[in-house]
């Protein structure tokens, strides 16, 4: 069986400096989609760089928290709209408050912002493939499953999964889905790195995998109001190498990404690139 991988960097549109890391990724190293965040101050210029790159596959990534209170944003919907999404100071949660967001949100205002924030994407005359979340693991809730399982379905978008009750979930409902363990580079220690990724190829066992990747530019900017810009550093230093590149070759590793049918919301693996 041949192995498959999903490279998808996630964040784009978070600030400009994630921008320009995720389209060196796609463009020039070997990341193979990428998923955007409608409601960061660089999504615009995000929109911008797809419609200009109609062959860059990309989901959205449905966002309902706020990593950099220095360069913060905020719900699309009115607020008053989705009050149970904001935190007592009526602001997006960080996402070290996962917790405190999952016990007080109410579906249908979840649903509400998603819907806003999928019709950003349309409106901007863009094609996703599928949905996923930012700092939520399959949703976070199984009613919050539900809601983005139905929202793909009306779009007719695939939905990334991540833990295993939703990817038996989406099996048994006959939806392709990956094979095995989902890794999210945030959770990979920044010491040897480098090393480790190639470990992690050399090892990548048959069938389709998905690594959600966070690559970006260590500018000025982002190490003043990212926390995380080491891990988006050193993401992008290792998918843009050449030697990640000769690896997969040299491993006969197939690059995929998520595909929108069209038809139901079914996600299809394309051939490589």
């Amino acid at each position: 069986m041949p192995r498959r991988l999903i490279i998808n960097c996630d964040d784009f549109g978070m600030y400009p400096a994630v921008n320009a890391g995720v389209l060196h990724a796609l463009e020039d190293g070997i990341a193979s989609s990428c998923s955007l965040m409608p409601p960061c101050p660089a999504a615009a210029g995000a929109m911008s760089l797809l419609r200009d790159r109609p062959h860059l596959p990309f989901g959205i990534h449905l966002t309902l928290f706020c990593d950099t209170p220095a360069y913060p944003w905020a719900p699309l919907t009115a607020r008053g709209e989705v009050p149970s999404l904001l935190n007592a100071a009526g602001e997006f949660f960080r996402p070290d408050q996962v917790p405190a967001l999952l016990a007080q949100a109410r579906a249908e205002e979840v649903a509400v912002e998603f819907r806003a924030q999928i019709r950003a994407v349309l409106d901007a005359r863009l094609s996703p493939t599928h949905l996923d979340w930012h700092c939520l693991a399959d949703g976070g809730r199984e009613d919050l499953f539900d809601v983005t399982l139905a929202l793909a379905d009306e779009h007719g978008l695939g939905v990334r999964a991540w833990l295993g009750p939703a990817r038996r979930r989406l099996r048994r409902l006959g939806r392709p889905v990956t094979d095995h363990d989902f890794l999210d580079s945030f959770r990979l220690g920044l010491e040897a790195k480098f090393l480790r990724y190639a470990e992690l190829l050399r090892a990548l066992p048959e069938g389709t995998s998905e690594w959600a990747v966070h690559p970006g530019l260590a500018d000025d900017e982002a190490r003043r109001i990212d926390p995380g810009w080491r891990v988006r550093a050193t993401d992008h230093e290792f998918l843009t190498a050449p030697q990640a590149a000769a690896l997969l070759a040299a491993e006969g590793i197939t690059l995929v990404g998520h595909r929108a049918s069209g038809t139901g919301g079914e996600t299809n693996l394309p051939n490589v690139r």
